[in-house]
């Protein structure tokens, strides 16, 4: 039995349907890359396994160890070890980051987390991030730069540990130094924990670091071609155009993307040359 089994997943928005018969089977200790043009239904996927009441499943199944993950409230599905790190982190003001996390951390133990020892993990947590030693006491995300904002839901995720975390655009908003320190800290909860991810980026920089072995694109609410980590390195070099020919697939961005000097394999165009 996989560790996540998505079966046949159709997923709408005020009645406008997104996923459209998705299919996906996770494993533990596995790293699977998503990757697609925007607007076909990455962040979907990862928000309807989440419980994010704005999107409604209307067909298939999830499972997650065996549980019925669709039977499960938002917080009943963070407890069983689902994690998402967003692309949007949100600022709540007036809770701070401890407050916040030692409130997490307990609602997954039988009994609370002794307060000397919470202290030391975030304090090393915090430092491995390379992030501000003030952080624990700074209302969570409140004043916080976008690579702040990234860098402290992998704080959150090194603290809860949990079994399979879902990674939206995380990389986005970080500058090189930061990007290597935040690939590096999940690769190292992923080897300590045997820890299962899907990510989505537009950046194969950032799936190098992370070594995939598996990749998938998502095409118009379906997965329409998986393989390993080679498939990142052709998205990267050709864009999507292969895939029209190969499959026959239209693949179109639903939305416009902002234009960047960084090579993103989120286009559907190939590398951008220089002088474009």
């Amino acid at each position: 039995m996989a560790l996540l089994e998505i079966k046949d997943l159709h997923v709408s928005i005020e009645d406008k349907e997104i996923l459209k018969g998705l299919s996906l089977s996770i494993e533990e200790n596995e790293i699977h890359a998503l990757m697609g043009p925007n607007g076909n239904g990455k962040s979907t996927l990862l928000a309807a396994v989440m419980g994010h009441p704005k999107y409604t499943v209307t067909q298939g199944s999830i499972t997650f160890k065996g549980m019925d993950v669709l039977s499960m409230s938002p917080d009943e599905r963070s407890r069983a070890g689902l994690f998402l790190g967003m692309q949007y982190p949100q600022e709540i003001a007036g809770v701070t980051n401890s407050d916040f996390l030692r409130a997490a951390i307990n609602a997954r133990l039988e009994k609370p987390i002794p307060l000397f020892k919470f202290i030391k993990e975030m304090e090393s947590t915090i430092a491995k991030l390379q992030m501000k030693p003030d952080l624990a006491h700074r209302f969570l995300n409140e004043g916080f730069s976008g690579g702040e904002k990234k860098r402290n839901e992998i704080v959150q995720m090194s603290m809860l540990k949990p079994t399979f975390s879902m990674l939206d655009e995380i990389d986005s908003g970080l500058d090189v130094d930061a990007l290597k320190i935040v690939a590096d800290a999940i690769v190292d909860l992923q080897k300590e924990n045997k820890m299962a991810l899907l990510v989505v980026s537009h950046y194969a920089r950032f799936y190098q670091l992370l070594k995939p072995t598996h990749a998938h694109v998502l095409v118009d609410g379906k997965i329409v071609v998986s393989g390993d980590e080679s498939l990142v390195e052709r998205i990267d070099t050709e864009g999507y155009d292969w895939i029209e020919k190969e499959y026959g697939i239209h693949v179109s961005e639903k939305t416009p993307s902002r234009k960047t000097g960084v090579t993103s394999i989120g286009s559907c165009a190939a590398k951008v040359r220089k002088g474009a």
